[in-house]
């Protein structure tokens, strides 16, 4: 197969297209403009275009020979008045119809139906990482003591609530009290702006988790290095991430940066955490 990637920001895209083509596979990048902000994927095949220009994406991608996809990095949804769509993208979103106005979860099951139906397989990047969504257990840093586990339950309460109304995968919880929830802004906003708002005491967990129902091929939550970095700099004593569902980008790396400052990082299957009383 010929893969294109569509490449949003973050280090991650590099990831997916570093192990692809270790696989041997073929790759055709498309730079999202304004996103896209790592220069080593314009060492591959590629093209660079803004996110309203989705037809002269799918026209390049076909013409390049691709027939599957990935989509991956880090993206906050444009305003309709910023998309200057061209006149594919304009049928594309009439089409969507009211998904354009949902959560972002709904926006994109809409866009990659439009997108097999153009000829394209969507690919997940997981599925190209390997082993980079861990089994449930401690995977790095002192296990979570009991005031740690009451915020990582509240924190899944908080997200199972959110999820109804298909809004965000993550929440920073100290000692009961939510500090944040994860909107348009992203984890590492969401994190810098709990760190503001810590109070005295215990340091506070990010709980982040797949949406039950969530579009795992291009939305499928992400942690890295960057991750520990910005929790640890908020304060935060812990990370708790949902097992199997949750890619780890540089595994190795983020798991040793945790260790090094003291962060436990626990991945965990929710229903199932809710119920124990005891330790993992």
């Amino acid at each position: 197969m010929k893969l294109g990637l569509v490449a949003a920001g973050g280090p991650f895209p590099a990831k997916v297209a570093e192990a692809a083509v270790a696989a041997g596979h073929e790759i055709f990048v498309i730079c999202l403009r304004d996103f896209c902000d790592d220069p080593g994927l314009r060492a591959y095949p590629h093209l660079e275009e803004r996110i309203g220009a989705g037809g002269a994406i799918v026209q390049r991608m076909k013409a390049e020979g691709v027939t599957h996809l990935v989509l991956c990095g880090r993206a906050r949804r444009p305003s309709m008045n910023s998309l200057w769509p061209d006149a594919w993208m304009a049928r594309t979103i009439a089409r969507m119809g009211r998904a354009i106005f949902g959560g972002d979860d709904a926006v994109l099951r809409a866009g990659i139906a439009i997108l097999m139906e153009e000829g394209f397989e969507i690919v997940a990047p997981q599925s190209l990482l390997g082993a980079s969504t861990p089994q449930a257990g401690l995977l790095a840093g002192p296990a979570p003591d009991e005031q740690a586990r009451d915020d990582i339950r509240r924190g899944i309460t908080v997200l199972r609530a959110m999820a109804e109304v298909d809004v965000g995968q993550a929440v920073v919880v100290q000692q009961g009290l939510i500090l944040g929830v994860e909107a348009i802004e992203g984890t590492d906003a969401l994190l810098i702006r709990a760190g503001e708002l810590r109070r005295e005491g215990p340091g506070g967990v990010l709980v982040k988790l797949a949406k039950p129902g969530q579009e795992m091929r291009v939305d499928a939550p992400v942690v890295g290095p960057v991750t520990v970095e910005v929790a640890k700099a908020a304060g935060l004593r812990g990370i708790a991430i949902e097992a199997e569902r949750t890619i780890l980008v540089e595994q190795p790396a983020m798991l040793e940066a945790a260790e090094a400052a003291g962060l436990f990082v626990i991945a965990l299957q929710p229903e199932i955490f809710l119920n124990q009383n005891g330790e993992t």
